[in-house]
């Protein structure tokens, strides 16, 4: 049978008709939905009439009419993904489509869809063919009018895009609303919501003075939990006027809560729709890492970062970018940020996309209102947001970012844009030289960055060798060197920075720019497969603090020794190197020790490591928060993704080991970080506090490790104890790690406390599946039996089936039990929800990572699925390749 077909980009091609302007009426019903549309059509070429091919899935289509005429059948075809008109009239026409749906049988949770007794949309990528037949595609930018009418006392409230402009009752108990986008949008950006909710209220001025009314709908039982949303909302709406001099243009900003939700945030302009995980929050029902991921997604990521520690936020950033995108850049699913063709627009909403690269769509997108899409077909730049963004500004510096960013609206405001035209507005802006920097959105894969170092005492120099190499990826097996911005700074034997003026590249004398960096970091540009920079009058041998602030999406190899590390550690300016020097000395460990382990040498854990945390625990002058991720260990999935042939049992037994030794040795210094950082006051979420909370909990979970009774006991008493579900859930953690009575007690009590908050038992439900306790596949199946478990629900799914595959000892099980296992769940979600289930599968991409006999456990599962009738495309697509690979 012929699978799926590929879409290539070189394919892409304008389309032969555009739309000027879109009014949709809705008549929600509980048996059907009806939507009649009427589109004004207009040739992209005066006086041609090609065929006009409309999207459409799973729609029952009930007349069609030209200029108020109805076609007959031989004037269309219909099939099961398109309605082609056969032959349009020339020039402008109106076209009127009415079409039936079934919202309330859309488990796909695409297009429109009936969740929680709410009605709600999900349009991106390409869910508006779910709603009716359209030219569902980015380049398609329309004045959206919207009419919504359904029962009163079940849909009281009724929203859609832009502005409210006539509602009011109609017979037989109905009312209806009438919605006004003044600006063109793609269709992925329509949005409509109806049902009982309640909103929490407020305004915001911008700073010419207009008041914008502001809106954050929940049912009524939450909305005492949308406050911190609120604040969210309010302060970045306050950031982007002053960050980007861009005001929000319509009278109103809906933001909706939704529980059943494929995504995490959709910012459809002016009605966002928020994964309630995403918008709800009380100190007794969140967690700090919620309230941040609130600030984060509400806020921009930039902005959050402006509220607390940068280098923690740069260090979060980093990790999950290291721990989810590097392996996918590294796998049969690599692409560009342009992809070069796909089958499911949806697979590619990955770390790729949607953690590295969002930022700068929702600033530009939603916040300013200025509703530009930056997109082409295949959502070329939808988000290109912030590693290559963040390079730019690295490159540019604030002033010269600000510039290209002030160009690049003024250029394209209201349209549909590429990369090409964000760089060239920076480029053009600043007068600046990029040399090859698009190649960041054409060639997939992770760019390989060696260094060497040389001092030469006589001529005082201190020389940097760069080497780059990006690994071959699917369909790209020849690459070009990238453009890379190196920041480095050197300290001297003090461990203070040198000032730097000058260095020698290419045989010239370039004067260090500072930009924003200070003179004691300076950008290198790095563009060629070989090339070298010299540093004169540098009168001793340097140790140079390399990539700072991770400035590009890299991975990077050295020649510092371990002293150097160390020293780096003790004394680089930069926060951020300090962290990564103690991360790359504790991956050269694991590394060693787990060579020790698979050779049958004892474990012995070098003293320097543990005189290296000592010091970091007991330096006072640190933030709290950067002292609890630097005493955090890389994770297990980071050191498998450095090995040859990934060996998950090594690893945990390994990682394990230097947990517990750390904690044996450093048992005073972590009752220490516990007793001094307790506190009964009122929770409040601010740096000070988390920073508090962050350390002592990594300290509760450390000293947990050990399995004695007498630090369970002292995890018991926190938990008991806890004013917050911060503290609470992380003693919960800590107990949870080791199987027994003591285990079984807290987790049963947990859900006894919490089990009609649907957020905080799906954290109950992560925390058990993500657990290492031996043969944690069958714990896991039972729990899909739970009643509070739903396999309709993504955000269960993503808590349960996610958290149980980002356990590399239970998932990559050496009988093959946790691969049986997604198997069978991926082939049951896939006829429910199939974009989770692509998710799902994708745990299986890499399986030509480990040992032979884990490779036939986990090929025979992907040759199950894939061998499985009425396999959806977003499924095929992942299992496919990564049989392929």
């Amino acid at each position: 049978m012929e699978g799926p077909k590929e879409i290539f980009l070189k394919d892409y091609k304008l389309p032969d008709y555009y739309f000027d302007t879109v009014h949709l009426k809705f008549s929600l019903g509980e048996e059907k939905t009806i939507v009649s549309s009427r589109i004004a059509v207009f040739p992209r070429i005066e006086g041609s009439s090609p065929p006009l091919v409309l999207d459409g899935k799973d729609l029952s289509l009930a007349s069609i009419q030209i200029n108020g005429k109805a076609l007959k059948e031989e004037d269309y075809h219909l099939d099961a993904r398109h309605l082609t008109i056969r032959s349009p009239p020339s020039g402008n026409y109106d076209l009127e489509i009415i079409t039936e749906i079934q919202p309330q049988k859309n488990t796909s949770l695409e297009g429109l869809y009936k969740s929680s007794r709410n009605f709600c949309t999900q349009c991106e990528a390409e869910g508006f063919r779910n709603i009716t037949f359209y030219q569902d595609r980015p380049d398609i930018m329309a004045k959206y009018t919207v009419r919504i009418e359904a029962d009163k006392s079940l849909y009281p409230v009724l929203l859609s895009n832009g502005n409210l402009v006539e509602q009011g009752d109609l017979q037989d108990g109905k009312h209806y609303a009438v919605w006004e986008d003044p600006f063109k949008k793609p269709c992925y950006l329509f949005a409509l919501v109806a049902g009982q909710l309640q909103s929490r209220d407020d305004t915001f001025v911008t700073h010419s003075g207009r008041k914008v009314a502001l809106k954050i709908w929940t049912p009524a039982d939450d909305v005492p939990k949308t406050a911190h949303a609120m604040y969210s909302l309010k302060a970045a709406m306050k950031w982007d006027e002053d960050v980007f001099g861009l005001e929000y243009d319509l009278d109103l900003f809906n933001i909706v809560a939704v529980p059943d939700f494929n995504m995490g945030a959709m910012e459809n302009k002016s009605l966002n729709i928020f994964n309630s995980r995403l918008v709800l929050a009380s100190p007794e029902t969140a967690t700090d890492a919620d309230y941040a991921a609130i600030l984060g997604v509400i806020g921009h990521e930039e902005f959050s970062s402006d509220m607390g520690s940068r280098t923690v936020k740069r260090i979060g950033d980093v990790s999950k970018l290291r721990s989810y995108q590097f392996p996918q850049d590294a796998g049969p699913m690599a692409h560009p940020v342009r992809p070069h063709s796909y089958i499911k627009m949806d697979n590619f909403y990955t770390g790729r996309s949607t953690k590295r690269f969002d930022t700068f769509y929702k600033n530009l997108e939603i916040s300013p209102g200025q509703c530009v899409s930056i997109a082409l077909y295949s959502y070329d730049a939808l988000y290109q947001g912030a590693e290559v963004v963040r390079m730019y500004k690295t490159l540019l510096g604030s002033q010269g970012f600000r510039k290209g960013m002030d160009l690049y609206f003024k250029r394209h405001d209201g349209q549909a844009v590429t990369c090409e035209d964000f760089y060239a507005a920076m480029r053009d802006a600043n007068g600046a030289d990029f040399a090859n920097f698009l190649l960041w959105y054409s060639q997939a894969g992770t760019p390989v960055v060696k260094v060497k170092t040389s001092y030469n005492l006589e001529a005082h120099t201190f020389s940097l060798k760069f080497s780059q190499e990006i690994p071959p990826t699917p369909g790209q097996s020849v690459k070009e060197p990238m453009f890379i911005p190196v920041a480095v700074g050197l300290l001297d034997s003090t461990g203070k920075d040198i000032p730097l003026s000058a260095f020698y590249h290419d045989g010239t004398l370039e004067s260090v720019s500072s930009k924003d960096q200070s003179v004691f970091t300076t950008v290198l540009r790095v563009t060629k497969k070989e090339e070298e920079f010299v540093f004169a009058d540098i009168l001793e041998r340097p140790v140079p603090s390399l990539l700072r602030g991770y400035s590009a999406p890299i991975r990077l190899e050295s020649d510092l020794t371990d002293d150097d590390l160390f020293f780096l550690l003790a004394n680089d300016s930069d926060e951020f190197n300090r962290w990564e020097a103690g991360q790359i000395l504790a991956r050269k460990l694991l590394l060693n020790l787990v060579d020790d382990f698979q050779h049958d040498k004892p474990l012995v854990l070098n003293p320097n490591f543990v005189d290296g945390f000592k010091r970091i625990l007991t330096n006072s002058s640190l933030d709290k928060e950067f002292v609890a991720k630097a005493i955090t260990l890389p994770g297990e999935g980071e050191i498998m993704d450095m090995m040859e042939v990934a060996d998950p049992d090594a690893v945990h037994v390994v990682r394990t080991f230097i947990r517990k030794q750390l904690a044996s040795e450093l048992r005073e210094e972590f009752l220490s970080i516990l007793k001094n950082n307790r506190s009964s006051e009122e929770y409040v979420f601010n740096h000070e506090n988390l920073a508090r909370r962050a350390l002592k909990n990594v300290a509760i979970a450390y000293l947990a490790s050990l399995e004695d009774q007498e630090f369970t006991n002292l995890a018991l008493d926190e938990y008991k104890a806890a004013t917050n579900l911060t503290e609470q859930f992380a003693a919960l953690a800590a107990i949870a790690q080791n199987p027994g009575k003591s285990r079984d007690d807290v987790l049963a009590d947990f859900y006894g406390k919490w089990q009609d908050d649907y957020l905080v038992v799906n954290k109950w439900f992560a925390l058990q599946a993500m657990s290492d306790i031996p043969g944690n596949v069958e714990n896991v199946r039972q729990l899909l039996n739970h009643p509070a478990f739903d396999l309709r629900n993504p955000n269960k799914v993503y808590s349960l089936i996610g958290g149980f595959c980002g356990s590399p000892v239970n998932f990559h099980a050496k009988d093959g039990s946790g691969y049986q296992f997604l198997g069978e769940i991926v082939l049951q979600l896939d006829k429910i929800n199939p974009q989770v289930a692509s998710r799902m599968v994708s745990a299986f991409s890499r399986w030509r990572r480990y040992d032979e006999n884990r490779q036939t456990l986990a090929k025979a599962q992907l040759e199950k699925i894939m061998s499985s009738n009425g396999l959806s495309e977003n499924v095929f697509e992942i299992a496919s390749k990564s049989l392929a690979a």
